[in-house]
């Protein structure tokens, strides 16, 4: 079993901060634990009615612009929501490419984020999420890392924005995009259902402190999560 350096920069920049609380929660739940998440995927080749937001989207390529607004911390945002936000600033400087953004065309702010991440950096994936997702054949993409910032949830956005990301593989070569989502995350499952994709793996992973042992068991053709 091995350490992710995702993980373990995000908790190293809390600490830095004197975030303290943040980084001992999330260490107390990884001293021991056992968790499922089923692996899902959409053929782009089967033509998908595409879900809509309660507003009018559009997806680009992120900026260093958008950063700010996507990624800040809010005074009142609780301690998981200060991770996740930490997590996704290691995701950057890893330099692991493509992260696209949903904008809220009303005002030309970015409402969403999500990575969608080819084959050919197969190796970057695999160092930093260390296992966590299996290798990509040269016709998948891998969606992951998905964040909605605290004032733009309750939208519908996830769904809609995470069909039309999904359709950027295309410019990869991709025909197969797959993402993760925990077994027990109904909101993201429906959204992703939504969104065209359907389970085709289950992913067990034990963990131990920083360390993780992972394996993914393929579900039947008929499954529905």
């Amino acid at each position: 079993m091995k350490s992710r350096p995702g993980l373990v920069q995000t908790a190293c920049q809390l600490l830095a901060e004197g975030r303290i609380d943040d980084v001992s929660k999330r260490v107390a739940r990884r001293l021991w634990s056992r968790s499922t998440a089923y692996g899902l995927r959409r053929d782009l080749e089967v033509p998908v009615a595409l879900p809509t937001a309660k507003i009018p989207i559009e997806i680009r390529k992120l900026i260093d612009s958008d950063i700010p607004a996507l990624l800040r911390d809010l005074p009142d945002v609780d301690a998981d929501t200060r991770w996740e936000i930490r997590l996704r600033h290691a995701h950057l400087k890893s330099g692991i490419p493509q992260c696209y953004v949903a904008v809220d065309q009303r005002t030309d702010t970015p409402c969403y984020f999500q990575w969608l991440m080819g084959a050919t950096h197969n190796r970057e994936i695999q160092t930093f999420f260390h296992g966590t997702f299996p290798m990509l054949r040269t016709n998948e993409a891998l969606l992951e890392n998905a964040y909605t910032p605290v004032q733009c949830r309750g939208m519908g956005i996830m769904a809609a924005a995470t069909a039309r990301i999904a359709e950027r593989a295309l410019d990869i070569g991709a025909r197969y995009v797959i993402t993760f989502v925990d077994q027990h995350n109904v909101p993201s499952l429906k959204g992703c259902k939504k969104a065209g994709f359907a389970p085709y793996v289950e992913r067990h992973e034990q963990r131990i402190l920083f360390h993780s042992r992972i394996s993914f068991d393929p579900l039947p053709e008929d499954f529905s999560a």
